[in-house]
């Protein structure tokens, strides 16, 4: 059975002396953040991960759910227990405002925790994930009667929320869209339609689904400008609030997936449901992507949550497993083998997957540091500047941590050997889990059209404008300091590749498309790469610091330095490769005609 234990440690390391939360403590919720709250947070939230939820990750794939005849959903056996100690603890409101009933404290917090409870059981984590999103939907564009009426009890946990976009027929071109909605005197709304691959759609955790579901209103304009978004209870509320009857919403089935079993995936129909309209008429995809933004961070933290358990597990398994002798002679004469933790290429993949894990954890909380200046700040500057970096980066999170972390599953079921491909061991079980995060939410290779396409020119170019001068001020903080100014030139590197990719997109997507679509991933993954080693010479600088400062933990520092040399030295060359293959053109790739393939 695989075992995980919470990063409390690194997380600490990444907040205090990395990030220096502290020097946010003017924002609103951060200055009830303490180093001590956040460490009790932390250390709290990792019991919880450990001793209920990670249990029940194994139960989860091999029950899976239940659809009843009456077309209810019944849970894996324990989930309901576990949610029920989850929502009394208060984690799904962490962040949520304290006049809804959350804590009010930083969204930083929120997404750390949200890693943790990834790493234990990524298909649990879903539930009060799609909850998340359809609060964060509500909180910024429904009415106060909205607010009143529904985050209360979602916060708590009594309720829980999804998202509904896609259908048979549509799912990244949202302009296909057939569900309807259709007035109705009260200003309520009748929505009437089929929705597909709805994650916690319908099961037995909470009293009542908040549905919030894309539709286009009778006579709306064709294709995105159409759209619409709806609150759409399962069941009706009653004058007193009380959960009521049927409102017209049901599950016709749940798909039969890869991975993640213990979540219900549902095919949701809606027949004349009650709904009501959030934010303005036509202006769904704008209330949308308020939920698909919280999302993307959210499933880029699946990647991560994913790669850290498969990466533990696969280090304790090559410190113990013993197979063939060292290259450089035995390391344990005594025992009939070495363990395979000597071998170079077991070191290899041991190290890609360190670096993964620990540059992302550094990557989703600076992120999430810039989330909530945009929402808490007073200082228009300071929102603008967290904006830009943030719909830049988006992208990147979404798409490069789930391409990473699922290869960093990959890389722990290889470690493993054999065993990796038998289901005791729970390595098959991470890479089926974290193939999904590669698709939904928007599937990488639209992330990649997304970030070439739209986010690089947007403002004028703005927001990489913005963050060459990141980068540019780490470099410049970092060249002449002992043992990190050789890995600030590293980034300079790939800082000047990613500059010149951009330059040759500049010059030849314009008068060629396809040459923006056939680098756009390259592209995407060579900013992730330059924003991970970006990561990286911010926690060597810290780690230098605090070795010079004599504040004990000496090994952990160490190893930090270490870990940040190996992803400079063999994984930040990669920016080379790919800016060559971007430079390439679309030419080879767009070549042969549809019938030779």
């Amino acid at each position: 059975m695989p075992v995980y234990q919470a990063p409390v440690e690194d997380t600490l390391f990444v907040l205090q002396d990395v990030l220096n939360i502290e020097k946010y403590g003017n924002l609103p919720g951060f200055s009830d953040a303490s180093p001590d709250i956040i460490k009790a947070v932390l250390e709290e939230g990792a019991k919880l991960c450990e001793e209920v939820l990670q249990p029940l990750n194994q139960v989860g794939d091999h029950e899976g759910c239940t659809r009843n005849q009456d077309g209810s959903v019944t849970t894996p056996t324990g989930f309901k227990e576990a949610y029920k100690t989850f929502s009394e603890g208060g984690w799904g409101g962490l962040s949520i405002a304290e006049e809804f009933g959350g804590q009010g404290l930083p969204q930083t917090l929120a997404a750390i925790f949200n890693e943790y409870v990834v790493s234990a059981n990524m298909s649990f984590g879903m539930y009060p994930g799609l909850t998340r999103g359809a609060m964060a939907a509500i909180v910024k564009h429904g009415s106060d009667a909205q607010k009143k009426t529904y985050l209360p009890n979602m916060v708590s946990g009594e309720w829980s929320g999804t998202m509904n976009l896609t259908e048979p027929q549509c799912g990244t071109d949202l302009g296909l869209m057939r569900t309807k909605a259709v007035p109705q005197e009260d200003g309520s709304y009748k929505i009437s339609g089929t929705k597909i691959f709805i994650s916690a759609g319908e099961h037995d955790l909470t009293s009542n689904i908040i549905h919030m579901v894309l539709a286009r209103i009778d006579g709306a304009p064709e294709g995105m400008k159409g759209i619409s978004l709806f609150i759409v209870p399962r069941n009706t509320l009653n004058d007193d609030g009380t959960v009521g009857e049927n409102n017209g919403v049901s599950c016709g089935s749940l798909e039969e997936k890869m991975g993640i079993h213990g979540n219900s995936t549902c095919v949701m129909n809606y027949d004349d449901a009650t709904g009501f309209l959030i934010g303005e008429e036509n202006k769904g995809m704008r209330a949308m992507f308020t939920m698909m933004n919280e999302a993307r961070l959210g499933v880029g933290i699946q990647g991560l949550g994913i790669g850290e358990v498969a990466y533990q597990n696969a280090a304790e398994y090559a410190r113990d497993r013993l197979q063939g002798r060292a290259l450089s002679g035995a390391k344990e004469p005594d025992k009939p083998a070495d363990p395979i933790i000597v071998h170079p290429d077991i070191r290899r993949m041991l190290m890609n997957m360190r670096t993964f894990t620990e540059g992302a954890r550094a990557f989703v909380a600076w992120a999430a540091i810039n989330g909530d200046i945009l929402e808490r700040s007073e200082d228009e500057a300071e929102r603008q500047k967290s904006s830009d970096l943030l719909a830049l980066l988006t992208p990147v999170i979404k798409g490069v941590m789930t391409d990473v972390g699922f290869q960093t599953a990959v890389d722990a079921q290889q470690v493993f050997g054999g065993h990796g491909y038998i289901a005791e061991h729970g390595m098959e079980q991470f890479v089926r889990d974290a193939r999904i995060a590669m698709i939904y939410e928007g599937a990488n290779g639209v992330q990649a059209l997304d970030l070439v396409g739209r986010k690089l020119a947007a403002n004028g170019g703005r927001s990489l404008i913005t963050y060459f001068g990141e980068l540019d001020a780490v470099i410049a903080a970092s060249k002449d300091i002992e043992g990190v100014g050789d890995l600030a030139a590293a980034l300079k590197k790939g800082r000047d590749d990613l500059e010149a990719a951009t330059g040759w997109f500049m010059q030849n997507a314009m008068t060629n498309p396809d040459n923006a679509g056939a680098g756009s991933t390259d592209y995407m993954h060579l900013m992730g790469l330059v924003a991970f080693g970006h990561m990286w010479v911010l926690s060597a600088k810290a780690a230098q610091e605090k070795l010079a400062e004599g504040s004990g933990n000496e090994a952990f520092l160490k190893n930090k330095l270490i870990t940040a040399r190996y992803f400079m030295e063999r994984v930040m060359p990669d920016t080379a490769t790919r800016l060559a293959r971007i430079s390439s053109g679309s030419e080879s790739m767009m070549a042969l005609d549809a019938e030779a393939f």
